[in-house]
């Protein structure tokens, strides 16, 4: 139990740590993980000597990892829509399958008697 709370505690040390070489104000972290600025300092030392300087990916890096998301997004939406156009078309089949008139059933089975009848 208490080797989870330490793992849950580290990753809310490191996930600051990564907001504040993000960009995000030391000032601005302290409020939101109520802890003291220096704490925060603190975090990202320990976060920069556990990964080293380059765990931070650079703003090509952020810029391209971007542009990937927004593909990703766009082949999403596109893959839903489609999904949902061919859940539409199998809702129509349904009904139509459903709404096979009695009278059709009807002549079906009549003719299958008939047929039986000159087989006879």
């Amino acid at each position: 139990m208490m080797r989870q709370r330490n793992n849950a505690f580290k990753e809310v040390r490191y996930k600051a740590a990564q907001e504040a070489l993000a960009g995000i104000k030391v000032g601005v972290l302290a409020r939101k993980y109520e802890v003291a600025p220096k704490t925060i300092r603190n975090w990202v030392k320990e976060f920069q000597e556990t990964f080293g300087e380059d765990a931070v990916p650079t703003i090509d890096e952020r810029l391209d990892d971007a542009r990937r998301l927004a593909e990703m997004e766009e082949q999403y939406n596109h893959a839903l829509k489609a999904l949902g156009e061919k859940e539409l078309e199998n809702k129509v089949l349904r009904e139509l399958v459903k709404k096979i008139t009695p009278a059709s059933t009807t002549d079906l089975t009549l003719h299958k008697r008939s047929s039986s009848r000159e087989m006879r």
